[in-house]
């Protein structure tokens, strides 16, 4: 049997269709296995032992379709199902099970505040689509792999490190997803070990003022590792700080103790961590009648006030 996994997008939703692909190799006798995504995560999924193939596309599907119907897929897992699904789906005429994404119900819980959502991971409403094929959830969590080339000895970023940090992830796809400055300070502030400030370029200078602020405690890492860089160094971490990040997903996949904080997104998405470590837990601003605003994000907060994140209890990060 040969089957094509199709999930584009983005770093943490690719993170979580790992489990899927594992069980599927797993538990199909004989399976070869491909993966279709976007140029740009083509890494994350090449290094799965559990993929024998990876195509890419950088901005349209026709960039692969003579390669993908030579092909002759058995069957189509279609974990993204948009636009662009849809017209590889028919292009390719290969009988397909599609990923229910609870767009109506998103919709209602974001702008009626109406909740009809099920208490159900994303990972485990993955593995609905797969249940055809006899293919069940081995409950081992996410996977993530990366090249011992890409291993960060600690004791050359900072000897101090190696007595224990945690990992503090100042970014965020989305403004109203980040944890603002002062918040950050606070954690700063607070905590018992160093910190390692993870991030992108265009977070660096937010890590700068942290680091000048606390600079025996803080360590800007923002833009100056890949990603598979930054995850060996949550690898190392005791304790994972972050927002609802891809970085979040790939501190759960090393079963890390994952704090995180929610600002416009709510964990009744399915998109909080899956299976992490044992004190993991989420931190929100519940009864907040604006939340959530947006199953995505903005790039600033529409009612200019930010409670979801401004009125979090910091304390509750170092809190066992």
């Amino acid at each position: 049997m040969k089957i094509l996994v199709v999930r584009f997008s983005s770093i943490g939703d690719v993170v979580l269709t790992t489990p899927v692909i594992r069980c599927l190799k797993q538990q199909v006798p004989g399976l070869e296995l491909h993966y279709l995504t976007k140029q740009q995560f083509q890494f994350i999924v090449q290094q799965n032992p559990y993929t024998d193939k990876v195509f890419a596309v950088q901005k349209n599907i026709k960039e692969v379709l003579p390669a993908l119907k030579k092909e002759k897929y058995d069957y189509i897992i279609d974990l993204h199902h948009n636009l662009r699904t849809m017209q590889l789906k028919l292009a390719l005429g290969v009988k397909t099970f599609s990923f229910n994404k609870l767009n109506y119900q998103k919709w209602l819980k974001v702008n009626l505040k109406v909740d009809k959502l099920p208490r159900v991971h994303i990972v485990d409403r993955y593995f609905e689509t797969v249940k055809v094929l006899a293919v069940k959830n081995d409950g081992k969590g996410l996977d993530y792999f990366f090249p011992q080339k890409d291993e960060v000895n600690v004791n050359e970023l900072k000897p101090l490190l190696t007595k224990g940090f945690y990992a503090l992830v100042a970014g965020g796809s989305y403004y109203t997803k980040q944890i603002p400055l002062s918040k950050l300070k606070e954690i700063c502030a607070l905590s018992d070990k160093p910190l390692v400030v993870l991030g992108g370029k265009e977070d660096a200078a937010t890590a700068a003022q942290l680091e000048k602020e606390f600079p025996a405690k803080v360590i800007n890492a923002c833009g100056k590792y890949t990603l598979n860089q930054s995850a060996s160094l949550i690898k190392q971490a005791e304790k994972v700080i972050t927002s609802d990040t891809g970085l979040m997903h790939i501190a759960a996949a090393f079963k890390k103790d994952v704090v995180s904080l929610w600002g416009n997104t709510v964990p009744e998405f399915g998109m909080y961590a899956y299976l992490p470590g044992a004190k993991s837990k989420q931190l929100e601003v519940h009864k907040l009648q604006c939340r959530p605003c947006s199953k995505l994000g903005y790039k600033k907060c529409p009612k200019g006030h930010f409670k979801c994140m401004n009125e979090i209890n910091i304390k509750e990060v170092f809190n066992n």
